[in-house]
């Protein structure tokens, strides 16, 4: 059974492991619906206008090459991570040469109050969750590099509300996820660790809370596959 503070500890450690199989096994685990969903995010994300965008723990990059199709061409976007090894998959991918990458902390980005008109994160919120507060500092660095105005979009899992498919979600969770991981990418932790945090993540309704309370206003959230995912779009104030 993993600890919070070693998931915490090992994460890059773990991406780096898997970051060959990555994209594919997450193509796998979802039935390829992680790609539709990733689409749906970045049409959303372009509509918030601006010409400054950050994808946050962008890993490989998937999300900022959908970014990219999606964005106006005056759009300037940046991708950081924390993994120097998912960010140097992202950088051999030619629709990604117009980007800029930047490896660093994401609770301690280094860019000035205010520098952004969009921040994107996808399918990583769980990864930057040791606890609601740990949680609550990462977001509160958002929405401090946002400028007024600015959006910020989040996709990730969710908990379904009907009782019977979150007990079916979890099942598949238990059942699916370890051992395809393992099959796919031979990492044993990278793959204990994401079955071990899909089932313990917050509701939609909860990570709406925790993203109003960082404050951002206008908090919504649009589920997906019976609610399984979601995504969630906040603004800072002007």
């Amino acid at each position: 059974m993993f600890s919070v503070k070693i998931m915490l500890n090992e994460i890059e450690h773990i991406y780096s492991e898997v970051v060959g199989t990555y994209e594919i096994v997450n193509h796998v685990l979802t039935f390829g619906l992680d790609r539709t969903w990733r689409r749906r995010a970045a049409r959303l994300s372009a509509r918030s206008g601006g010409s400054r965008w950050l994808d946050v723990c962008s890993g490989t990059g998937e999300m900022a090459e959908n970014l990219i199709r999606f964005a106006p061409k005056n759009v300037h976007l940046t991708a950081v991570d924390g993994s120097f090894s998912m960010l140097a998959a992202a950088n051999r991918k030619p629709s990604l040469n117009p980007i800029a990458l930047c490896v660093s902390d994401v609770n301690r980005l280094p860019f000035p109050s205010g520098s952004f008109d969009l921040i994107t994160i996808s399918f990583a919120t769980r990864n930057i969750n040791p606890d609601r507060r740990g949680l609550s500092s990462y977001l509160r660095e958002f929405h401090r590099i946002l400028k007024p105005g600015g959006y910020f979009i989040n996709l990730e899992t969710s908990q379904p509300r009907n009782p019977l498919l979150k007990r079916l979600f979890h099942f598949y969770t238990r059942i699916a996820v370890k051992p395809v991981g393992v099959l796919f990418s031979g990492s044993r932790a990278g793959y204990e660790y994401l079955a071990y945090t899909l089932p313990r993540f917050y509701s939609a309704t909860e990570l709406s809370e925790l993203i109003e309370n960082a404050g951002f206003d206008c908090v919504k959230f649009q589920s997906l596959f019976w609610g399984v995912a979601a995504i969630h779009s906040g603004r800072k104030s002007m």
